[in-house]
């Protein structure tokens, strides 16, 4: 675990160094996001905070190539072609934070970025179905990859619409995650396997997340942009992937069935994101298939309209990402009716306070 934090602490600090030199360089050269109908702020501010994050990751991947345990995984083409694959996804990022890139050129971009990492061992390459593992061939397996690193991104870019929420969210996102997948790896196997490419992700996710956000929340310096959302979607979906199609139920705690065993590695990527998803469903019932289509009724937009405050609402989206992806991580540990009652309170919680507080700020101003 001192490894894994040490990643996350450097990630983080290096993050959040890097951020100001970042935005020097996106206001010296344009990377400005104007005052356009669909947003929230009210002065052009400028993005490419991707690029810091970037950076972040990178150097907690050299500073854990030197450490004893997490090197090992430096001896598999994994985290090189995540490494990579970071490397061409935020590059196409960054390019449409300064030019602003068509749709089809930015989805060539993120298909090129997945299929780097699959090609280089990150694939799905089994799934629990009918109580039995199933592998997949590799017919399926590599665009079904690529298929979950699209669906990611993309959700991830849905979700940046407020200062702070995308950064926020996948930080509460990738800290579950990390929790269930070093918890489910067994620690008595030599290498240790609590040492693996799926949590080196996570941690350093969580790192990068975390030294962004004091520049990003409300009211932001600098915005994550293009570069930001689809780098963090992409590490989000390498770890989901990685784990996911690599993962041995009999390795899950003791306290969970069966059942549990089978299918949380697919239920808990889904609920961590499940706010972002429920957005892209949203906007694919709203738009049609030119989903990707701008416009001010996102999830967020409806958050402002019936009076929570900006910081109130990101608050709030951080509340529900934390209450689902942590009521889905508790039928892990505990036995499934408290689980469920756990995660059926925390939402109640959640919808009274999201319905709740606008009508207790309007009473205070009258």
């Amino acid at each position: 675990m001192r490894e894994y934090l040490l990643v996350c602490v450097v990630a983080a600090t290096i993050t959040f160094l890097a951020t100001p030199a970042v935005r020097w360089l996106a206001v010296r050269f344009g990377a400005v996001t104007p005052v356009r109908g669909r947003d929230v702020h009210s002065i052009p501010v400028p993005r490419l905070g991707g690029v810091a994050m970037l950076i972040g990751f990178g150097g907690s991947a050299l500073v854990a190539s030197q450490l004893p345990y997490l090197s090992q995984l430096f001896n598999t083409p994994e985290l090189v072609g995540v490494l990579i694959g970071a490397l061409i996804i935020t590059g196409i990022g960054a390019i449409d934070d300064f030019i602003e890139l068509d749709a089809v050129t930015k989805f060539a971009g993120q298909m090129i970025a997945a299929g780097v990492m699959a090609f280089a061992g990150v694939q799905l390459a089994t799934v629990p179905y009918g109580g039995a593992i199933t592998y997949l061939p590799q017919a399926i397996l590599v665009p079904l990859t690529i298929f979950v690193v699209i669906a990611t991104t993309n959700a991830v870019n849905f979700a940046d619409g407020l200062d702070g929420l995308a950064a926020g969210m996948v930080a509460i996102a990738a800290a579950a995650f990390f929790v269930w997948v070093y918890t489910a790896s067994p620690p008595n196997f030599d290498p240790p396997t609590v040492f693996s490419t799926p949590a080196f992700i996570l941690a350093a996710l969580v790192g990068c997340c975390a030294g962004f956000l004091p520049h990003n929340f409300h009211p932001a310096k600098l915005f994550m942009g293009d570069a930001g959302a689809l780098l963090l979607g992409l590490l989000l979906a390498a770890a989901t992937i990685s784990f996911t199609g690599n993962f041995d139920p009999s390795n899950t705690p003791q306290r969970s069935s069966a059942l549990v065993a089978f299918w949380l590695p697919i239920a808990l990527p889904l609920s961590i994101l499940a706010v972002p998803i429920l957005d892209v469903i949203l906007a694919i019932r709203r738009r049609g298939l030119k989903f990707w289509k701008p416009d001010a009724k996102h999830l967020h937009h409806k958050m402002l309209s019936i009076g929570h405050p900006h910081r109130q609402a990101v608050l709030l989206f951080y509340a529900w990402s934390a209450v689902v992806a942590g009521g889905v991580l508790l039928f892990a540990f505990v036995q499934a009716e408290y689980a469920a009652a756990a995660m059926a309170t925390g939402m109640l919680i959640c919808l009274v306070l999201t319905l709740g507080l606008p009508k207790l700020g309007r009473k205070k101003t009258l």
